[in-house]
């Protein structure tokens, strides 16, 4: 799937932005891509889409949005899944990373960044078979997210704290 990764400038809000924020989105989209092109990972979506018996055809493209956007609700969306199999992944916003680097060092605004990329990535892929059960993708969003972190080291409480961030 890495080959149909990319990172798409376009901004989902139609707002302006600073130079510092064109900085800051570029990087957090270059650290987004890179993790999920990661062999590793690449192969553990592999493993999902084949238990879970989704089609690769399905998912058509993913791209790394560069700036934040917001769902109806108002709410920072991380995530989206369209009915032609396009998955767009969505930044933080800057001030959000501000908090987090002041509660947190700025290895672990990395691991943030790095685990939700990834989750959202199981998350957007999982709604190809279960597009409007969002219970039910949470839940097994949760469980895989757990299986593949479960071997990475998490003893850091810091680290914790952060997994609980993520799936709130």
């Amino acid at each position: 799937m890495s080959g149909r990764m990319q990172i798409a400038v376009c901004s989902a809000d139609g707002g302006e932005f600073s130079d510092k924020h064109v900085r800051f989105y570029a990087k957090y989209a270059s650290v987004t891509l890179k993790t999920l092109e990661d062999p590793l990972f690449q192969r553990f979506l592999d493993w999902i889409m084949r238990r879970e018996n989704i089609e690769e055809r399905r998912v058509a493209s993913v791209q790394v949005g560069m700036y934040p956007s917001r769902g109806q609700n108002g709410k920072g969306l991380a995530g989206k899944f369209s009915s032609t199999g396009e998955i767009v992944i969505y930044p933080k916003r800057l001030e959000f990373c501000r908090r987090l680097v002041r509660d947190f060092e700025k290895e672990m605004v990395y691991f943030y960044i790095k685990a939700r990329a990834k989750a959202t990535l199981i998350h957007e892929i999982l709604h190809a078979k279960y597009s409007n059960d969002e219970a039910k993708v949470r839940q097994l969003t949760r469980k895989y997210f757990t299986i593949f972190t479960r071997h990475q080291n998490m003893r850091n409480i810091n680290a914790s704290r952060i997994m609980d961030i993520i799936f709130l």
